[in-house]
This record gives structure tokens, sequence and C-alpha cells, in this order.
């Protein structure tokens, strides 16, 4: 792993995904819309920003050309087909045997055997309506941009994280296959950290094509399961 992408670098995840990156000694491309280029002036001379919405293709083509990795951050904005419209065009112009990593919550299910909390469901589906009521969001959206990854023969892993709570690095976090495994009882991650399994995920061939769930590896229920 030489050169990677990230798109969507301006928000908080990006930019920690950045630091780990360049941490690692990868090459870096960012895409984020024009307006937000100013967010990533600390970076400014480490990496190479192309601007754009992430859901336009000649942006995301520009990019991506010679990357090894690209880190997408699945924002369900708007509703105008933006996760999906982003996820297409990453699958469509990233490089035949590039790593794609995609980020999105727990609410994403790969194979309907995940098991949610009635809490979780009810804040679901009560924030899913609203939120593209008043067209913030489009949750429907962020999950046909799943599908699309998972129905792909691309090298993918699709993170699925839990909430997030900003604070120092904990370390990698643990995962499971599906939500309702206990240990992700705890549901909390710190933001850079949920970064830092995005980009290590890029070199764990263990994950290629799966969705896995992550914690906390701090949490008290990463901490209660540990050893099974």
């Amino acid at each position: 792993m030489n050169k990677v992408c990230i798109v969507g670098a301006s928000g908080k995840l990006g930019q920690y995904m950045i630091q780990h990156a360049l941490e690692r000694g990868y090459t870096v491309n960012g895409v984020c819309r024009e307006q937000s280029v100013g967010k990533l002036e600390r970076f400014k001379d480490q990496i190479s920003i192309v601007p754009g919405m992430t859901n336009d293709r000649e942006v995301i083509k520009e990019a991506v050309k010679g990357c090894d990795g690209v880190l997408t951050v699945l924002v369900p904005w708007g509703v105008n087909d933006y996760s999906s419209g982003t996820a297409q065009a990453v699958l469509d112009y990233s490089e035949p045997k590039a790593r794609l990593i995609f980020s999105c919550g727990w609410h994403i299910s790969r194979d309907g055997q995940d098991v949610y909390s009635w809490k979780i469901k009810y804040m679901g589906n009560i924030f899913g309506w609203l939120a593209k009521k008043l067209r913030f969001v489009d949750i429907e959206d962020q999950v046909e941009a799943c599908q699309r990854v998972f129905d792909s023969d691309t090298k993918w892993t699709v993170v699925r994280g839990s909430d997030l709570e900003e604070g120092p690095s904990q370390g990698l976090p643990v995962w499971s296959d599906h939500v309702g495994d206990p240990i992700l009882e705890s549901n909390l991650t710190r933001r850079i950290d949920f970064a830092l399994f995005m980009v290590d995920a890029l070199e764990n061939d263990r994950l290629i094509q799966k969705a896995p769930a992550i914690v906390g590896c701090q949490s008290p229920s990463a901490l209660a399961h540990r050893d099974q």
C-alpha cells in the first residue's frame, strides 16, 4: 500500500484518516467540497486535494487514479442520491485491485442477521423519517449505496461504526460480524479509532468483503468479552 485516496476528507472522520494514513507513510489524495478545502489547511503541504462533490464522477475519477486504496465516508446528506452516487463512482473508477473501505453506521445490515435493541430501532426510524422529511439526510440512499458495494466483486470492506465520541485514541476497535453480539453492547467508539480501523483495514485481507461492526476496545463490553 503506497497511495490512498480519502473521499470525504474534510470532516472529522476524514481528517483523522488523513492523520493515520500519513503516519503510515502513505501518499494521500483527499476529496472534499470546494467550500471545505480550508478545513484541510494543516495538511496542505502533505496531501493532494481534489476539490468537488464526492458524487461527481469526474472528481472521483481524477482522485482515485493510481491509488492502491480508497477510503470513503458514506454520508447520506440531502435527497439527491449523494451516498449511492459517491459509492458508484468509487466502484467504477478505482483501480481494479484497489482496497475499497467504506464507512457507515450499525443500521446497515448485509445479511439481515443483525439484532438491534428497541432503542436503536426506534431512534433510527424516527431520525430517518424526520431527516428525509426535512430533506436533510436520506438513510435509504445510504442503504442503497452499501448494497451496491456488497453486490460488487471488488476488494471492499464496509466498516459499520457505533455511536462516536471524541477523545484520545484507545487503540484499534474490536469487531463482530453482527450487531447484537455482546461484545458490541457498549455501542461507543472514539472517532479517532473509527478512523484507525478504516486505515488499518487497507492491509487486513481478513476483512475483504466483510462488514464488521465495531466498538471501542476499551469499552466495558469489549473488555468483558475480549477473551471470547
